[in-house]
């Protein structure tokens, strides 16, 4: 088992600033300017969901208030989210993965892993395919993907982050203990800020000095997710790539590779789910009435925490500021969470739908 672990062939494919990047592909006056995809500063002030590269190095980012990023960049410009279109766009794209093989997991609109152990062309070559992929977006999209290749799903994630945008990484199996040695214990997924910051405090700064630690000893210090850590260190991830299913609500979750321990990752991967529901509830004409936010422990007890409104509500501001404000109330900084998941219900339909499926109810949430 351990060796066909090993030969599994992992894409890891990053759209290149997505939500910008579309904006500023159908928009010739967005291009070259630092652009932010989300609510405006005014008032109550919106939350960032997508930050051009031209705004990226005054520091803004994915999930900061507006407020903030207009401090950091007084020229950006705000544009409002355009769910449905990011959806259109996401669907073409899986629409190129789908040529290659049928082990696609998505993480969200913008990135996802594939399987391509077995592609069904016959290319063999998981760069090769990887090129080809990236030359497919650029062509038929305008757009631009990183890729990372290995031989799991960790490694090739790391890898896409490497040389961006635009770029494609590939760490082979003779690589990975080396590549993770030297690799910033920061951009280890699962590190989060506070989590950095106390392993340098204790003398720890590269996957090298994690390495030093056995596993005893990594979950004294930073408990049970000290596991993950050890493996991963040594770039063991038997994780497989699953495909996506669905199941009869409006919704996502999303199952993290380690625990969540750093409020900020939280929010920040609180954003990612929402801006999918917010997707399938415009694609599908939808607005609910309740907010309902799931979150799952280290442990596996999982609770839900919900929100009704007296208007129904679909845009990505109001239900962003719900589900930070639902999982604050489970005081996260006391708790490790292993996976959250946002959903929708009470709904009401903003057309006539005609999209029900055979059995009378909508099938959109998606695990």
């Amino acid at each position: 088992m351990e060796q066909e672990m090993r030969q599994r062939k992992i894409i890891h494919i990053d759209m290149d600033a997505f939500y910008a990047s579309v904006e500023q592909r159908d928009n010739p006056q967005y291009r070259g300017v630092p652009l932010v995809v989300g609510g405006p500063p005014q008032g109550r002030g919106g939350v960032v969901a997508a930050a051009s590269y031209e705004a990226r190095k005054f520091g803004i980012r994915s999930a900061m208030p507006s407020k903030q990023a207009v401090q950091l960049c007084p020229e950006v410009v705000f544009v409002v989210p355009r769910f449905a279109v990011y959806k259109e766009v996401s669907d073409s794209i899986r629409e190129i993965f789908s040529r290659y093989t049928d082990l696609v997991e998505p993480l969200s609109l913008d990135e996802a892993y594939l399987d391509v152990t077995v592609d069904k062309q016959g290319i063999g070559s998981a760069i090769a395919i990887a090129k080809q992929i990236k030359a497919a977006i650029k062509t038929e999209l305008q757009l631009t993907a990183s890729a990372g290749v290995s031989v799991n799903k960790f490694v090739a994630k790391v890898a896409s982050d490497l040389n961006k945008p635009d770029g494609l990484a590939f760490i082979g199996p003779s690589q990975i203990e080396a590549f993770m040695e030297q690799l910033a214990v920061e951009k280890f997924f699962g590190v989060g800020r506070v989590t950095a910051e106390k392993m340098k405090g204790m003398g720890l700064h590269t996957g090298a000095d994690l390495k030093r630690l056995t596993e005893d000893e990594l979950v004294q210090h930073f408990g049970k997710v000290g596991h993950f850590y050890y493996k991963i260190v040594r770039g063991i991830d038997d994780r497989a790539v699953v495909p996506d299913r669905e199941s009869k609500s409006v919704g996502a979750e999303d199952t993290f590779a380690y625990d969540l321990t750093d409020v900020e990752e939280m929010f920040a991967e609180l954003d990612k789910i929402a801006a999918t529901v917010c997707a399938r509830l415009q694609k599908y004409e939808l607005k609910g009435r309740t907010v309902t936010v799931k979150i799952k422990y280290s442990d596996f007890k999982v609770i839900t925490r919900s929100k009704s409104f007296v208007q129904p509500v679909n845009n990505m501001e109001t239900i962003v500021e719900t589900a930070r404000e639902l999982l604050l109330a489970s005081e996260p900084a006391d708790k490790k969470i292993r996976l959250m998941g946002i959903s929708l219900s009470n709904f009401k339909e903003l057309a006539v739908m005609g999209k029900k499926r055979d059995n009378g109810q909508l099938s959109l949430f998606e695990e």
